[in-house]
């Protein structure tokens, strides 16, 4: 009789009297599916506040349902094949154009300007719903039913940069010649692929008045469950309002939208969520250059400047934190870190492979460790103190391990040295040449492995610090003289310092919510500059932290770093 009662006591609480196991089940299956990796039945019982005996027998009950899986070797739970089969029927009668609706309405209201749902259509753009801000005083001539063409819209972008190579060929050689129906229209072919590069890496598409003159937009694709473009969901309006800062600034909002539609989103090395800003900035924590950097990464002191690149501008920057000048050097690919090389100048890790780099940008290839096509790029790269290039890699759209580590020798042969990594980052040598680290930001981890240095060979990869979710995301790392390990903690504010055994030794916390790299410079190799990023910040969020996208210096307070070898190539 007591147990009965205490189930009457249990459905009074529920929101709907006799579903108390229901609403349990489901919260069960949330916090499974929201996990970053499969968990434990303790942990899942803990998070969820359940006595163990009730989480086992609702687990029991989702497994035999098959909405969860159980995997006995890890004893752990993950989301079973029947949703896999029910998404089947979501996505069979999955009305687009419905469904986006309140997210076109929401942006409209949002931005101010007008909202549009695109779709693919043949060798075209068919506009198919758009709502106007009620206070839109300029009216665009475009209209539901209207076309665009796929290479010169923001719409048409953002779905040519999520379709496989091959069949973007295929569409853009059916639009031979490219025509141009804005003043800024790319029709070179080469030119639209370095551009649609960067809208993958990004998540979203730029139009700078390539459809129309005086007209801009920025647009997201909206994917299915295979990851392909069901259509796409955009801001336009006119280029006055909406100048580049304010598309990017909008861009994590599209994104968010596309993401909402359809329940996907592309993958991206990227994350969204910033975690809480630290209450104070850290002393001796400066800025040394003041910059709107999309994406600053790469930084090398080199020849009395700090050399560093905006990847997503694409960019390379040459400043004095000393006087805070700073030079700007368009390049036409993405690039994405730097190292000094032997017979002067610079190398670059670009889209199209290891490049030679002076003053007056990009020069010819030196090796090549990606093939032509392949849907990846080369990101962070260090020289060993034998002259050879150490980068990794990844996939444009950050898919799963996908990217590598690549050794790049002197006479140009590139050879993987580590394959299935998800997002290859930060590279550093310990001072004594043992040791080799290497950030996966896609696993929330940095790996050490054992380095020979005459053989140039890795062996036994092990973990070397591990970061929970709202810790922030290991990204660029530098080693110190007596072989610190400084890492930059995008969305976490701050760089952190680990002795060689892993433990954390210091936290320098930043202004700016994404530090995307750090290296030693100044005299004496006794400053540490930091890079950081601005790219899929919110307007909220940039008004927060404003100086986003700059360089900071922080004086350490007695650690100082080593010369960066150079290239022997």
């Amino acid at each position: 009789m007591a147990r009965s009662r205490a189930i009457e006591v249990e459905e009074e609480a529920a929101a709907v009297p006799g579903t108390q196991a229901l609403t349990r089940g489901i919260a069960l299956l949330g916090l499974v599916a929201d996990a970053p990796a499969p968990l434990r039945f303790a942990e899942i019982a803990d998070r969820a506040g359940l006595a163990r005996p009730t989480a086992h027998r609702i687990l029991a009950a989702l497994v035999e349902a098959r909405l969860l899986r159980h995997e006995p070797s890890s004893q752990t739970y993950a989301l079973g094949s029947r949703f896999l089969e029910m998404a089947h029927r979501v996505w069979d009668g999955f009305d687009l154009r419905a469904t986006a609706a309140p997210e076109l309405e929401r942006l409209a209201r949002l931005a101010g300007e007008t909202a549009r749902l695109a779709v693919l259509d043949g060798d075209g753009v068919l506009y198919v719903d758009q709502r106007e801000a009620e206070q839109e005083a300029v009216r665009l001539v475009n209209r539901v039913g209207a076309r665009a063409l796929p290479h010169a819209s923001a719409c048409g972008k953002a779905m040519l940069a999520q379709l496989p190579a091959a069949e973007r060929q295929a569409l853009l050689e059916a639009l031979s010649p490219l025509a141009a129906p804005g003043p800024r229209t790319v029709t070179d072919v080469a030119a639209l692929e370095r551009d649609l590069s960067l809208s993958a890496v990004r998540g979203y598409a730029l139009s700078l008045q390539e459809a129309a003159a005086g007209v801009n937009g920025v647009a997201a694709a909206v994917l299915d469950r295979r990851a392909r473009p069901l259509g796409a969901i955009c801001l336009v309006g006119p280029a006055f309002r909406l100048d580049e800062p304010r598309l990017h600034a909008l861009g994590r909002e599209v994104m968010e939208a596309a993401r909402r539609i359809s329940g996907n989103a592309a993958q991206s090395a990227m994350t969204l969520t910033v975690a809480p800003r630290p209450s104070t900035v850290s002393e001796g924590v400066r800025l040394a250059v003041r910059a709107e950097a999309l994406l600053g990464e790469g930084p090398l002191w080199h020849q009395g400047r700090l050399h560093w690149v905006d990847i997503l501008a694409p960019a390379v920057h040459v400043s004095d934190p000393e006087s805070g000048t700073d030079q700007v050097i368009p390049v036409e690919e993405l690039v994405a870190s730097l190292a000094p090389r032997r017979d002067g100048g610079l190398v670059a890790a670009s889209r199209s492979g290891l490049r030679l780099l002076d003053g007056s940008g990009l020069g010819r290839v030196l090796a090549a460790p990606i093939a032509e096509g392949a849907a990846l790029r080369l990101n962070d790269g260090k020289c060993d103190r034998a002259g050879r290039f150490w980068v990794g890699s990844l996939a444009l759209d950050s898919t799963p391990d996908a990217g590598a580590l690549h050794r790049i020798g002197a006479d140009g042969t590139a050879r993987v040295m580590q394959a299935g990594l998800h997002v290859a980052n930060g590279i550093g040598f310990s001072p004594d040449d043992a040791r080799l680290y290497l950030a996966d930001s896609g696993r929330r981890r940095i790996d050490v492995f054992d380095f020979d240095l005459a053989a140039g060979t890795l062996a036994n990869r092990r973990p070397f610090v591990s970061f929970a979710e709202g810790e922030g995301v290991p990204d660029g790392l530098t080693v110190d003289a007596a072989g610190g390990v400084w890492v930059a903690l995008w969305d976490g504010w701050r760089v952190a310092r680990y002795t060689p055994d892993g433990r954390l030794d210091r936290v320098l916390n930043l202004p700016v919510p994404r530090p995307t790299s750090c290296a030693f410079g100044g005299p004496g190799l006794a400053t540490l500059f930091v890079t950081s990023a601005r790219v899929r910040l919110s307007a909220a969020e940039l008004a927060e932290a404003p100086l986003s996208g700059s360089v900071f210096a922080i004086e350490t307070g007695g650690a100082h770093g080593l010369p960066e070898p150079p290239f022997h190539g």
